[in-house]
């Protein structure tokens, strides 16, 4: 099911990163921020457990999360949206996955990967600012059920309907969380109008 978050602070932020003239930390700081932002929807329906607490003015029943959250970027880029939801989930824990790009055959190819334990016991978060063609996002999920995961949310920032349908055919039991819907993927695979390499604005490389 696709899940487009449509909350006016998002757009405002993605607006800021889209900007050709965006610098890398304005472009990282708004990343951290809308990846809050996009926690806060993507987590409501979290499990919690009733806990008994004292508050300064007496006894009462509170509330705490009663699963394990784990965080899975594809690298590199997907790193750029550890840090914005870690600030509300601290205790989450965080994969790893390395894909490349066969030149050849254009499809993804492991060369990295790396979880925490109970993966089967897990809430488990794919995180990728972009889903342009879907194989990366689709390879990566191969990858967490391979590993184990059964609860799994596919987080990104802009999508396109090839990529959504990719995900969709192949993993049709994962939830797809965008900020925002984007109009098509160019000739050689870019979201138009998209905002770039990710990676590259995120880390400076370009």
């Amino acid at each position: 099911m696709l899940h487009l978050l449509n909350h006016p602070m998002i757009k405002s932020k993605l607006t800021i990163m889209r900007k050709v003239e965006t610098g890398t930390k304005d472009f990282r700081q708004n990343l951290d921020e809308i990846a809050s932002l996009m926690a806060y929807e993507i987590t409501k329906d979290l499990p919690t457990r009733d806990v008994n607490i004292v508050t300064p003015m007496g006894e009462c029943v509170g509330q705490e999360l009663d699963c394990r959250v784990v965080l899975v970027p594809i690298l590199r880029a997907g790193l750029g949206m550890v840090n914005g939801i870690q600030q509300l989930i601290p205790t989450a824990k965080v994969g790893h996955i390395g894909l490349y790009r066969n030149e050849e055959t254009l499809e993804p190819v492991e060369y990295y990967a790396k979880f925490p334990k109970h993966m089967d016991e897990s809430i488990v978060l794919v995180l990728d600012p972009m889903l342009a063609t879907g194989g990366s996002a689709k390879a990566a999920i191969d990858i967490v059920k391979k590993a184990g995961a059964k609860q799994i949310k596919l987080v990104n920032l802009v999508g396109v309907q090839e990529g959504i349908d990719v995900v969709e055919k192949a993993h049709p039991d994962v939830d797809i969380y965008l900020a925002a819907k984007d109009e098509r993927l160019n000739e050689i695979g870019y979201i138009v109008p998209g905002l770039g390499d990710a990676g590259d604005r995120i880390f400076g490389t370009k």
